[in-house]
């Protein structure tokens, strides 16, 4: 994962930090896409969400509609090659290495 400088706190200012996230914006399409700005992202955009303390979430996705992080992987199947890429990989994992991945999401 690319470590991305972000200014967390004044103790982590200018350091790199592991967010487990690129923190970009995604076209979410028209599909998904709710139709609200907030800060740089337009009305079909959404930051990615650095995955810090997804163990403690009770919903997921940008709108909250899955309580399920294997749900939440499956919700990004799309008609653009990125995100697809990533679920085909986790869906040709073992099940053994599937849980792995849960268990270390659940443990951010």
């Amino acid at each position: 994962m690319q470590t991305a400088p972000v200014m967390l706190s004044v103790v982590l200012q200018n350091r790199p930090v592991n967010l487990f996230s690129d923190i970009l914006l995604r076209d979410m399409g028209v599909g998904r896409a709710e139709g609200v700005s907030q800060g740089q992202a337009g009305p079909r955009e959404f930051r990615s969400t650095p995955l810090w303390g997804v163990g403690q979430r009770i919903f997921f996705l940008h709108d909250g509609r899955t309580s399920d992080l294997h749900e939440a992987i499956k919700a990004h199947q799309s008609n653009g090659p990125e995100a697809n890429m990533v679920i085909n990989a986790f869906n040709g994992l073992k099940v053994s290495d599937k849980q792995a991945i849960l268990d270390f999401l659940r443990s951010l």
